[in-house]
Order: structure tokens, then C-alpha cells, then sequence
């Protein structure tokens, strides 16, 4: 479970920020989200590829940098 401490005179909305980033850094909310609805094999199999065409697209793109 993901906690942060309060700081010495730190205000709420602050603390929340860091929470924020620390979920987001974790991966913890992408998470929940993706177990929200069950997802067949061949789905999860289709997203991973077009993810990892889009990842190849984007290396290619900027290989010659």
C-alpha cells in the first residue's frame, strides 16, 4: 500500500500532489484501471503488439537524431 507522511507544516493539497506523483510512478492506478474489466488473451495479446508497433514507429522515427 502507498503512503506518504505528512511534512512538518505541510499543506493538504501539497501532500495530495505527492500521492499523486507517487501513484502515477508506481504504475499503481494503471493497474486498477486495467483490472476494472476482464480482458480476453486475444485482446491483451492484440494491445501489447500495437504498442510495441507504435514503440518500434516511434525508435525508427528517431534513430537518425
Amino acid at each position: 500500500m502507498t503512503e506518504i507522511r505528512l511534512k512538518k507544516g505541510e499543506s493538504i493539497e501539497r501532500a495530495l500532489r505527492r500521492l499523486k506523483k507517487k501513484l502515477d510512478r508506481e504504475g499503481t492506478l494503471r493497474e486498477v484501471r486495467n483490472h476494472r474489466h476482464y480482458e480476453k488473451p486475444s485482446e491483451r495479446r492484440r494491445r501489447k503488439e500495437k504498442v510495441a508497433r507504435f514503440n518500434a514507429m516511434l525508435s525508427a522515427r528517431y534513430a537518425d537524431l
